[in-house]
């Protein structure tokens, strides 16, 4: 089983920063992609950045230049650095990953993951 945790969240003023992590724990055969997601009161969820394995990005319009993914595959963790945040950046932000694990006959499963999700909250 795999498991992600996530940290990192919390309220920050308008112009501020902060820094996500998610860490993935089990039975890791490949971390094939790790992503950040979130979700906005009545919205539906949107992807806010993703990264695999290689280290290639990509991001959603409205981060880019502000926010950057990055990953230490040795820990199996994604962090998602904001910066100049806004008051529309305000969601509960959900860990994704697509992860491939060993089955007990030994074959490959990969299946995606979600983390519990963590609030940020942007506000004076």
């Amino acid at each position: 089983q795999v498991q992600l945790v996530e940290s990192g969240g919390g309220l920050v003023q308008p112009g501020g920063s902060l820094r996500l992590s998610c860490a993935a724990s089990g039975s890791i055969f490949s971390n094939n992609r790790m992503a950040w997601y979130r979700q906005a009161p009545g919205k539906e969820r949107e992807l806010v950045a993703g990264i695999i394995n290689s280290g290639s990005t990509d991001y959603a319009d409205s981060v880019k230049g502000r926010f950057t993914i990055s990953r230490d595959n040795a820990k199996n963790t994604v962090y998602l650095q904001m910066n100049s945040l806004k008051p529309e950046d305000t969601a509960v932000y959900y860990c994704n990953a697509l992860i491939t694990t060993r089955q007990a006959m030994g074959e490959m499963i990969t299946t995606t993951y979600w983390g519990q999700g963590t609030q940020v909250t942007v506000s004076s």
